[in-house]
């Protein structure tokens, strides 16, 4: 058997409010490379995902993303000083060490996707 490679590895993630959406991941530090009406490509460093204009509340009631970072204290004070709670009504939970070996807290998207970012301990 020939060994198998992959380039990449997408999520599409869905979207209650397209254009919302759009903002609130431009606002979170993400790069909007692309937007083809009803998918846009976002991208931060070696990281990216597909934000799809779809939404089904069982769908992104349990969507799950999970982002490692280096500074996961730095991401949580940077996305608490750009207000995106004030600015879209999202939920963001305090830094906490959690038992499985990581620094980390969660955001919810305007669609109800939960986002955990965090740091290995």
């Amino acid at each position: 058997m020939s060994k198998l490679t992959a380039t990449e590895l997408k999520a599409f993630v869905p979207s209650r409010d397209y254009a919302a959406s759009k903002a609130f991941y431009s606002d979170m530090g993400f790069t909007m490379a692309s937007d083809m009406g009803d998918v846009a490509y976002f991208h931060l460093g070696n990281c990216s995902f597909l934000l799809q204009n779809f939404y089904q509340a069982a769908l992104a009631d349990n969507f799950m993303m999970h982002l490692l970072v280096e500074d996961a204290a730095a991401w949580h004070a940077a996305l608490s000083k750009a207000d995106l709670v004030g600015k879209y009504g999202v939920r963001l939970s305090a830094l906490e060490e959690q038992p499985w070996g990581m620094l980390d807290f969660t955001i919810t998207d305007p669609a109800g996707v939960l986002w955990r970012i965090g740091q290995n301990t």
